[in-house]
């Protein structure tokens, strides 16, 4: 009969195996994220990373609990579960809660603390030009920028040329990955944080359940 004891355990078992592919699917996306937008690092992203590790760990917790049916195992695993779930809710609305205005500042900050090497390959990769980092009087609305000699952009739409006025600007292109890296991880992270909520639930009922083979004096 399914809301019985061993319907309840089995339930919680698939679900903490369930935990652990989640798990590794937030650890594959956090990883896609950070690579995607290296021109910064992505605190909030990296929160999902957190997130997907300690799943895992919590998930082996669950398992162990579920099926010895431990009730100090199970309470531990039911409290933490919860605080995981506050906190992965929050990171992935945080996440989803990032404007267009955020977005640009954080590439903006991450582009000036890089190494001028790695500028290069960045505006190589993403085929786009900087053209205001080394003139704070320039800005991006201005349709016709020469780059200094020695900060030449090295993309291919320059040709190899200091005049780059056709290459798209460098934040336009960081922007719109780190939103892609935002949405994702805010998405993904939220979807699966209810799974989550649904384990809370499933373990204070099956703690409160009694094993039919166990002892009939023994706590429940």
């Amino acid at each position: 009969m399914c809301g019985g004891f061993t319907c309840s355990k089995n339930a919680l078992t698939a679900l903490n195996i369930l935990y652990i592919l989640v798990a590794f699917i937030l650890i594959g996306v956090a990883v896609y994220g950070q690579a995607s937008a290296k021109v910064t690092d992505l605190p909030i992203v990296g929160g999902i990373l957190a997130c997907g590790v300690f799943l895992i760990l919590i998930s082996i917790l669950g398992l162990i609990g579920a099926i010895k049916h431990h009730q100090v195992l199970l309470f531990f695993y039911m409290l933490i579960l919860f605080l995981l779930f506050l906190v992965q809710f929050s990171v992935a609305c945080a996440c989803l809660a990032f404007n267009s205005e955020q977005q640009h500042q954080l590439a903006e900050q991450g582009w000036k603390t890089m190494n001028p090497n790695i500028k290069q390959e960045m505006m190589q990769m993403f085929d786009c030009c900087d053209h205001d980092v080394h003139d704070d009087t320039i800005t991006t609305t201005i349709s016709s920028v020469t780059v200094l000699p020695e900060f030449q952009c090295q993309a291919a739409c320059c040709n190899g040329t200091p005049e780059c006025s056709k290459c798209p600007h460098c934040m336009d292109k960081f922007q719109n990955t780190i939103n892609y890296a935002f949405k994702l991880c805010g998405g993904i992270g939220l979807f699966f944080s209810f799974t989550e909520f649904l384990g809370v639930w499933l373990t204070v009922r099956y703690r409160n359940q009694k094993d039919p083979r166990a002892n009939p004096s023994a706590f429940l």
